[in-house]
């Protein structure tokens, strides 16, 4: 069945905002893996069943700022930050997707995490799709625009279809890719890319057992949506989506759209129409420029910015929650999500005191 019927997601934003304030109390722990560590920023009260949430090649779990506080209702959400991406120090000799996938294990087993929602967007959605396939008690897992295209695995057509992709990408998407190649360095970029561009997804899918849902963007030239379709045949029971105007970043472009989705599916109560089945969501509410934003929350975003990259820079954890959280509080504002007077104000005052001031 191809069915590309197109859905109106009932304004999102105003389904998200009925949740009580928003939780933008960022913590960050590290869990020792194989010489070197993974950064967990979390969110969220401890709960039955938490998300945790892996980004792609070379990017930050900042990826996730906008998805991440719709994604804690039953349970905290955890983004990582894997060796040699955003300031992590990198693993010594070989890299690969399954050595990725064995740190990710282990911070579930240092978390003591039971069956966790694995999310995963790009080079993301390898490792966690190796975890579940280890890991058969993993009961859902989301894919966010899943590479790469078994018939186009050349770095050449990777690069070339990426940068198709960046067009159709917001200003902050763009800002935030640049940042983190940056904190990646070319080195390590360049070592790890070649795995990512070889790692057979297809293939590991057969060995899942987990419910996944996979959304692409309408115009990821990466994920085109015959690649999708083919890859949702070899997992034992998968769900399609695709957002409308969204690009390969959805999940920070279309935040709201993309967790509507992800809880919907853990709730079951996603409709399948088969398996190649590709419905189409729209979403209209969510909007990643500055203009939605007050000039004091405009600040505060920008210099929580900086903030959190002098920390990543540094390793220093202290400096990156606070600014993890201030920045969720601007998000939150932008998203018209309610957060607490109290958590706002003791935010606030650990990053950009002066906004509150002249205020």
């Amino acid at each position: 069945m191809n069915d590309e019927h197109t859905a109106a997601t009932p304004d999102p934003a105003s389904e998200l905002a009925k949740a009580e304030n928003a939780d933008v109390t960022v913590e960050i722990d590290r869990v020792a893996v194989d010489g070197t560590y993974v950064r967990v920023s979390s969110i969220g009260e401890p709960g039955e069943r938490a998300f945790l949430l892996v980004a792609g090649l070379g990017i930050a779990a900042t990826y996730y700022e906008r998805l991440a506080p719709h994604l804690n209702q039953n349970g905290p959400v955890h983004a990582l930050d894997l060796p040699g991406f955003a300031g992590v120090p990198r693993f010594r000799g070989a890299v690969s997707i399954e050595r990725y996938a064995a740190a990710v294990e282990r911070v579930i087993d240092d978390l003591g995490l039971v069956d966790p929602v694995l999310v995963g967007h790009s080079m993301g959605t390898q490792v966690v799709t190796e975890v579940a396939a280890r890991r058969p008690e993993i009961s859902d897992l989301v894919l966010i625009s899943p590479v790469v295209d078994s018939r186009a695995r050349t770095i050449r057509q990777s690069a070339f279809r990426f940068l198709r992709s960046t067009l159709h990408e917001p200003a902050a998407v763009r800002w935030h890719g640049i940042t983190a190649y940056a904190l990646c360095g070319w080195h390590w970029f360049s070592k790890v890319l070649p795995r990512m561009i070889a790692f057979p997804l297809e293939e590991r899918a057969a060995h899942v057992r987990a419910r996944t849902l996979i959304v692409r963007g309408e115009y990821d030239a990466m994920v085109p949506r015959d690649w999708v379709r083919r890859l949702a045949r070899e997992f034992p029971y998968a769900v399609l989506r695709e957002i409308v105007d969204g690009a390969h970043s959805v999940m920070h472009a279309q935040a709201d759209a993309v967790a509507l989705l992800a809880v919907a599916h853990v709730g079951r109560q996603l409709p399948d129409r088969g398996v190649s089945s590709l419905q189409r969501v729209r979403d209209d509410s969510t909007a990643s420029d500055l203009a939605r934003l007050s000039p004091r929350d405009v600040w505060l975003l920008v210099k929580s910015r900086f903030v959190e990259l002098f920390g990543m820079a540094r390793n220093d954890d202290e400096t990156l929650e606070a600014a993890k959280s201030a920045h969720a509080v601007a998000v939150a504002d932008g998203d018209d999500q309610p957060v607490d007077p109290a958590d706002r104000r003791e935010v606030v005052d650990a990053v950009a005191p002066e906004t509150r001031r002249a205020g």
